[in-house]
């Protein structure tokens, strides 16, 4: 993989680090002036938006490598740099966290009446901590930002939850730390091989690092390691059951990034550090991958059919709508030339990113107003509220995958990659879009018309429909809905050259093992479907 020097503006630098300029400010200026820090927190979190807009407007899809680079030598005695750069998929991932961050400000305008002022600049923390991750090329500083992403989210959770938040924000940090120092020590074990045992010599550069040719008992522990670690936050199953107590617990701008980023931080783990730097261990976990995100899929989407919270039903279908990411991109490596799953499995991504965000929105303004998430006790939500309500069914029918809006288009090239791989496992996986259009289309009867005969939550509770700041910031996620589903190219442009590295990554590897053990293994998965 190549590097692109751009001299010039550090724009990378002044999208990660805009937020935590607005934290300064706000912690500085703005004690007691609830108005200036908000309005602090929407400036700072639009202009990244902005900078990441122009970004990926300037990103040249035919160049190979990272772009927009940015190279400072950091810690000297250990070859440690202040190293920043994208490509066409971290590039799509800076653009979702920018603009979901913008989006939470405006939505929790009026959602906390309890310190808000912390909120709000733990809110931009985390946005410095998840461009950071999308955007680091040193190994170094990206555990530096995977871990510092972590510390505000634990707040949020536990400070702004409901009440079982302390419960979940331990549980929460509890798990992803366990990952976390599980790809500490892999970050150790292949530095230290590196600087012994190869040319390179001691060195974090994830470029450099994945250009090494490792052994294969390394490739096997460090792959686990670092793949646990990603497993955990994407959520696979079985180490998804963080994911709804956090939802549930959350308040409603801590679930939509939760949902809307970082899950996507694991799956992006994936892609830029297990696949290319351990191409042969990768290879060997294809059917256990496949099984899994297989089994998270129909799973997922059926304890969602059996949830009476309503946060909790979307959470649970996050796990499910996950599972086509890890299979997208594990399925892609199977099969020699079969890069469509990986890009859709991206494109998923992106798309959950929008339309998971959405849903928990809509789960909190409709909360605000009814003080309730039982769906039991919701019903002909749609009489009073029939703006909530056209949005809800745009979002929800994004999300069972209908046609036209950007769930059909990932989920589609997901499934066609793996068809390439076992048609009888794609038909399986396929379930779950059938699945999902099952309760999501209830979770709607239920919840905004209802033909139990009963009364209207909460008899005698005035409910008022959407106001400005709350279409305001949905409206965003519509059009980028609406854009990918219609013209996918678009975004698929982005990830071609990107995509294509990748897999050429691993693709000898595959090519080598053929009539080895490990080729008979993916090959015996294949021939069992």
């Amino acid at each position: 993989m190549g590097w692109h020097q751009q001299a010039g503006f550090p724009i990378l630098s002044a999208i990660i680090y805009l937020p935590l300029v607005g934290v300064l400010v706000i912690m500085a200026f703005g004690k007691g002036r609830p108005r200036f820090y908000k309005l602090v927190s929407l400036l700072v979190t639009f202009a990244a938006f902005a900078l990441s807009a122009v970004m990926l407007l300037r990103l040249h899809t035919h160049l190979p490598g990272m772009q927009f680079t940015e190279n400072v030598l950091w810690i000297g005695r250990f070859n440690i740099h202040y190293s920043f750069g994208i490509d066409g998929i971290a590039a799509l991932l800076v653009f979702l966290t920018t603009l979901l961050g913008c989006i939470v400000i405006i939505a929790s305008w009026h959602y906390v009446s309890d310190r808000e002022r912390g909120f709000f600049a733990a809110l931009l923390l985390l946005q410095t901590g998840m461009t950071g991750v999308f955007c680091a090329t040193d190994l170094f500083l990206f555990y530096v930002f995977w871990e510092a992403m972590l510390i505000p989210m634990y707040f949020i959770i536990g400070i702004w939850g409901g009440p079982r938040k302390i419960y979940a924000a331990i549980k929460f940090f509890l798990f992803t730390l366990v990952g976390s120092l599980l790809m500490l020590v892999a970050i150790i074990a292949l530095v230290y091989y590196a600087r012994v045992h190869s040319p390179v010599g001691l060195t974090f550069n994830i470029q450099l690092l994945s250009r090494l040719v490792l052994p294969y008992n390394l490739q096997i522990w460090a792959f686990l390691a670092f793949f646990l670690a990603f497993a955990i936050k994407v959520p696979m199953w079985p180490l998804h059951t963080w994911l709804p107590d956090a939802h549930v617990e959350a308040p409603m701008a801590g679930s939509v990034i939760l949902a809307g980023v970082l899950l996507k931080m694991g799956a992006y783990g994936m892609l830029r550090l297990c696949l290319p730097i351990f191409p042969d261990a990768a290879v060997a976990f294809i059917p256990l991958v496949v099984a899994l995100s297989i089994v998270a899929i129909v799973y997922g989407a059926l304890v969602s059919m059996q949830q009476k919270d309503l946060k909790k039903l979307v959470a649970y279908s996050s796990v499910s709508h996950m599972g086509f990411v890890t299979l997208g991109i594990f399925a892609s490596i199977a099969v020699l030339n079969n890069a469509q799953g990986m890009e859709g499995a991206i494109l998923v991504m992106f798309s959950h990113g929008l339309l998971t965000g959405a849903l928990f929105l809509l789960v909190g303004f409709l909360y605000e107003r009814t003080h309730t998430r039982d769906i039991a006790a919701m019903s002909r939500l749609a009489t009073p509220l029939p703006i909530l309500a056209g949005f809800f069914m745009f979002f929800t029918l994004g999300s069972l995958g209908l046609p036209g809006l950007s769930g059909f288009v990932g989920e589609f090239l997901s499934l066609l990659g793996l068809f390439h791989y076992s048609h009888w496992l794609a038909a399986i996986a396929a379930l779950g879009v059938i699945l999902a259009a099952c309760y999501l289309l209830w979770m709607y009867q239920r919840v905004l018309f209802n033909d139990r005969g009963d009364d209207a939550v909460k008899p005698g509770l005035a409910l008022t429909d959407f106001n400005s700041r709350e279409i305001v910031s949905l409206l965003p996620l519509v059009v980028f809905v609406v854009w990918l589903g219609v013209y996918p190219t678009t975004f698929l442009n982005l990830l071609h050259l990107p995509v294509q590295q990748i897999v050429g990554r691993v693709m000898p590897s595959l090519a080598q093992a053929h009539g080895g053990a490990l080729a008979q293994l993916v090959h015996f998965t294949r021939g069992l479907f």
